[in-house]
């Protein structure tokens, strides 16, 4: 049998993932989006790190590109922005990764400064907002595009500032899929779990109560590892999922379940 039911390729595809340093979940964003074929520009405002994640992908015979852009800065949005049409001609596909997680998941919420409110919304929801606005006419002009939002399981429900501004970055995602729906352009969200990332391992040492309590709540595991979010990532940026919009799916281990 030739003809293929399900296309997961990304071949000729330009990939942007924010918050794609090392050691972060971006970096498995990126290194799956580039094993499915995509050109990569890992964007993050620790440069060396995301030079590192690059690096690997191009070593690895792929096309990557390390940036440094600020994505609750508008200007640097847009400079960083130019620069990624400058070196691949265009967006095809969107992953706004980059947050505030670590610095603000254990601030209760009305203990936070007005200061970390704002900082946090500024990155955590306007830094995606910005980086949207920025790539959707390139999609366009290409014939439609994909992009993912990360949320999280921190959402469902919110129960600190970080948990606040992940469940805006729903909100962000269904209304910016209805907008762009009939340019091409898909928007879905991935809400994960705990992941063993750098960030996800120093809030979650086993051994502790509170990991005790994430694995008695799971149905699976309560952690996972970076790599287990790409098959969602791959199906929600590759034509087989073409046909999905305004989404969240978990991929938690089965921590929250939504009927």
């Amino acid at each position: 049998m030739t003809d293929k039911i399900l296309d997961w390729s990304l071949d000729g595809k330009v990939a942007v993932v924010s918050g794609a340093a090392k050691g972060g979940v971006g970096e498995a964003y990126a290194l799956v989006l580039a094993e499915l074929g995509a050109a990569v520009v890992c964007v993050d405002v620790r440069i060396d790190a995301a030079e590192t994640v690059a690096a690997h992908i191009r070593d690895n015979g792929g096309s990557a590109l390390a940036l440094t852009i600020d994505i609750a800065d508008e200007e640097s949005v847009t400079a960083g922005v130019a620069k990624i049409v400058e070196q691949f001609g265009g967006v095809d596909i969107l992953v706004n990764n980059a947050a505030l997680m670590a610095q603000i998941v254990t601030t209760p919420t009305l203990e936070a400064s007005r200061q970390q409110w704002d900082t946090a919304f500024a990155v955590n929801v306007a830094g995606a907002w910005q980086m949207t606005k920025a790539v959707a006419p390139l999609m366009e002009a290409r014939g439609g595009g994909r992009i993912v939002n990360i949320t999280s399981a921190g959402a469902f429900p919110a129960e600190s500032l970080y948990g606040i501004t992940k469940l805006a970055v729903v909100g962000l995602t269904t209304a910016t899929a209805r907008e762009l729906g009939k340019r091409g352009i898909t928007v879905n969200a991935i809400a994960p779990g705990i992941v063993a990332s750098e960030a996800g391992k120093s809030l979650t040492a086993e051994g502790t109560e509170y990991r005790d309590m994430l694995e008695m709540r799971a149905a699976t595991r309560a952690v996972g590892q970076p790599t287990e979010l790409g098959g969602v990532l791959a199906l929600l940026t590759s034509p087989a999922g073409a046909w999905i919009s305004g989404q969240v799916i978990h991929a938690d281990g089965g921590f929250i379940m939504r009927p």
